[in-house]
């Protein structure tokens, strides 16, 4: 009988979001653009004369780096204690060393670093943080389109949202001007994306300069994601938070936090590992909310993650990989979309024909047997009721993470179809 219940019990229907025991803000949450993907194409049949390849998910496809696994295989012991939420004196010294390494910045290991179970957790688990929602209209500032996670934590922390909207002219970058006065006032946190997803744009340091202006005139929080740091097409590294608090002299991080994650760097998205650095202050509270939140890193993750922190050789082959790719694939996509190679991230984002992302996307699917993600999923509108304010409106997302020739082979698929959608769009 007990088995019966809980068979009825697993495939009961979740609580309806009105329901009264729940907590109201959940109400608040936008589908993930994946669900609203799925949605949208459930009733489609792809070409079943062509493999299906998929461009739309951003999951790192390349081998794991040995020197992880074997790290992993190694600790396992690890199992049989408790791992204490800050980390291991050695972990915290491993963050240090590498933010040392690649910025040029000094950061105590004791005070102004902390493991996390990959950005994603910890961009969430900052707005809980930092969020006091019993304050005048809380505001979180996240960019436009963004990642849905700014969003979600924000909402969820009992805030506010505002979207600065990206700017066309400068590689659909975030127009912080875009947000007024009054907003600013009201802004509690700030989340910024560089490089971007999808866009891969980069923050220059006079940007920077404009964000900490605004932090110490209104005493927000800045949480710069930086998980795409590690793969780019320039001979210089993109610029960090942390790196660029110190050439304007801000050497105590106030009001900082950086993100950053393995998953794409080393390829390890299923470690689930990360770390924050910054200001001591934040770091210090934050670690105090993880206590309780129960996130400490696995000894197992510990170990394999000092492994890949220490060493740049598979980091560098990995970003050879992806130059190599995009070198071949982006001219490809050229003949038929509007796209260019991107500063940083492993993402094209790309105008397509017409202007419409998701009937492109929807029909890309059913003839040609290619996953995209519309573009207006990662977005708002600007305005209410106005689909064309919505700055991902009319492009698309291509994550390129499969291997060259697969990608390759979407791409010449996507250019062909392209063609097709431009002539039927010319005689509609």
């Amino acid at each position: 009988m007990w088995r019966g219940q809980l068979r009825r019990l697993a495939l009961s229907p979740a609580a309806p979001r009105d329901n009264p025991d729940m907590n109201p803000l959940l109400g608040k949450l936008h589908p993930y653009p994946f669900e609203r993907l799925r949605a949208m194409t459930a009733g489609i049949t792809p070409n079943p004369a062509l493999r299906p390849i998929s461009l739309g998910i951003g999951e790192p496809k390349h081998a794991a780096p040995a020197l992880v696994e074997d790290a992993l295989v190694a600790a396992i012991k690890g199992l049989s204690v408790y791992p204490p939420t800050a980390g291991t004196p050695a972990l915290r010294e491993g963050f240090a060393g590498w933010v040392q390494r690649r910025y040029g910045v000094a950061v105590d290991p004791a005070t102004q670093v902390l493991p996390v179970g990959g950005s994603r957790e910890a961009l969430f688990a900052i707005a809980q943080t930092i969020v006091d929602p019993s304050r005048p209209g809380a505001t979180v500032v996240c960019p436009n389109p963004f990642y849905q996670i700014y969003e979600g934590a924000a909402l969820l922390a009992g805030a506010d949202v505002a979207f600065a909207n990206s700017d066309p002219a400068r590689n659909f970058a975030a127009d912080w001007g875009s947000i007024p006065e009054a907003t600013w006032a009201r802004t509690q946190l700030i989340y910024v994306c560089s490089p971007g997803n999808p866009t891969g744009a980069v923050m220059p340091l006079n940007e920077w300069a404009q964000l900490f202006e605004l932090s110490d005139r209104h005493g927000f929080v800045i949480a710069s994601d930086e998980c795409y740091s590690e793969i780019y097409f320039r001979d210089e590294p993109p610029l960090g938070g942390l790196e660029a608090a110190t050439k304007l002299g801000r050497a105590d991080f106030k009001n900082l936090i950086s993100f950053t994650s393995l998953s794409k760097r080393s390829n390890v998205p299923g470690l689930r590992s990360g770390f924050v650095a910054g200001d001591a202050e934040i770091l210090r509270n934050f670690l105090l909310y993880r206590t309780y939140h129960g996130s400490a890193m696995s000894p197992l993750v510990q170990a394999a993650s000092l492994a890949a922190w220490g060493d740049e050789t598979h980091v560098a082959t990995n970003r050879a990989l992806y130059r190599t790719k995009f070198a071949q694939v982006t001219p490809v996509l050229a003949e038929g979309l509007d796209v260019a190679l991107p500063d940083a991230g492993f993402y094209l984002w790309a105008g397509v024909p017409g202007g419409d992302d998701t009937a492109f996307a929807l029909q890309l699917l059913a003839q040609y047997n290619v996953a995209v993600l519309p573009g207006s999923l990662l977005a708002r509108e600007a305005e209410a009721g106005n689909p064309r304010s919505n700055p991902g409106s009319g492009r698309i997302r291509m994550a390129l993470v499969a291997s060259t020739e697969e990608c390759l082979e979407a791409a010449h698929r996507i250019a062909d179809f392209a063609r097709a959608w431009r002539t039927v769009q010319h005689t509609a």
